[in-house]
């Protein structure tokens, strides 16, 4: 009954639209509903545990709702709050257990100091693989896209228990503001308010200009006592204007006390095509792991490979079709899927998955 209220409080916020009011002389306030709806086609077969055909979500955006809003306060000065709430389009259901799960902040920008924003948001690393990846962090061929028979990204926690892999409540940030001559960066802290993985620090620096996109971050988040799991990421992106080609690469590691040092290196090459319309993308991505017990699938042994070709074309500004096919090679123990389907997949099987989907945002 709770949720059903707000829901209703939502819709009478969201007739007001995008109209804004006159607060003062110097002051104005407006307020955007805005969504994606992303729905496709998929089949994947997992090794010997044979092919599941379905319908699919996320295929390349990810379906959301939300609500964003902005208040001048004169002199540069503004307010930010933003809302967003993930949904599997689907089935019709959140796709979280929080409500705002995709982001809750609010935020005091100014253009010649920057932003300071509180809440929970991306953390700076996720931002910057959504940068370097062709498929923007979203589908079958995303550098966060493939996972286990758990559901664990190829990006992986290492089994630190890091509740900080993509965002991070109680986050704080500061932002640099846009006039350094396209350097960029972010700091962010936030505290674990009692939840083991969820104290965490972290910051990127970068610049971009003249078709060039360069950047480096790290961050680290406090799991258990005095164990840390520790991320290290290098991306660089060049627009030659017929192409954009991209590279990033991710080191992290899990330092335990009880279970030892395990290891795991990222690399993805990717590149973006415009046609007409439309846009070919391509990328090759390798896991590779170190330092866990062998069959454990962190073992020297356990790495993975995976190619993607993917193309989506733009009927407007708001609404796509796409399709992918994708191949995911594992060695040793490692089980990596491209997307969900039947279990029971062997260790060192490939995983390969086809979809075709439709997508509008608003």
């Amino acid at each position: 009954m709770k949720r059903k209220h707000t829901l209703i409080a939502l819709a009478a916020l969201a007739s007001l639209g995008s109209t804004a009011w006159a607060q003062s002389s110097s002051s104005s306030f407006g307020v955007n509903l805005f969504g994606v709806v992303d729905v496709g086609l998929r089949a994947v077969k997992n090794g010997s545990a044979g092919t599941l055909k379905s319908e699919s979500s996320d295929g390349l955006s990810s379906s959301r709702l939300g609500f964003r809003g902005v208040e001048d306060l004169g002199d540069g000065l503004k307010a930010i709050f933003w809302l967003e709430a993930g949904l599997s389009a689907d089935t019709g259901t959140a796709n979280a257990s929080k409500f705002w799960n995709r982001r809750s902040t609010v935020a005091l920008s100014d253009p010649r100091f920057g932003e300071i924003r509180l809440g929970r948001d991306y953390t700076p690393l996720f931002t910057a693989y959504g940068v370097y990846d062709p498929f923007g962090t979203n589908g079958l061929g995303s550098i966060v896209g493939a996972g286990t028979a758990g559901g664990a990204s190829i990006i992986s926690a290492l089994g630190s228990g890091s509740q900080t892999l993509t965002r991070a409540d109680n986050q704080v940030s500061y932002f640099l503001p846009g006039n350094l001559g396209g350097v960029y960066g972010q700091l962010a802290a936030a505290a674990s308010e009692g939840v083991i993985g969820g104290r965490y620090e972290g910051g990127r620096l970068g610049w971009a200009g003249s078709g060039i996109d360069v950047s480096v971050g790290y961050e680290q988040t406090r799991v258990a006592l005095d164990d840390r799991f520790k991320q290290l990421h290098v991306g660089a992106a060049y627009d030659f204007g017929v192409a954009k080609l991209s590279g990033q690469f991710l080191q992290s590691k899990y330092d335990s006390i009880a279970g030892g040092d395990r290891k795991q290196r990222v690399f993805q090459l990717g590149a973006t095509v415009p046609v007409g319309n439309g846009v070919i993308r391509a990328d090759y991505i390798h896991g590779d792991m170190s330092g866990g017990a062998v069959g454990s699938g962190y073992g020297d042994a356990d790495d993975a490979n995976q190619v993607t070709l993917g193309y989506y074309y733009n009927f407007s500004k708001r609404t796509a079709i796409y399709a992918d096919v994708s191949q995911i090679r594992n060695k040793g123990a490692s089980r990596l899927i491209v997307a969900a389907g039947n279990a029971g997949m062997k260790a060192g099987e490939n995983s390969t998955g086809y979809d075709f989907g439709l997508r509008h945002s608003f």
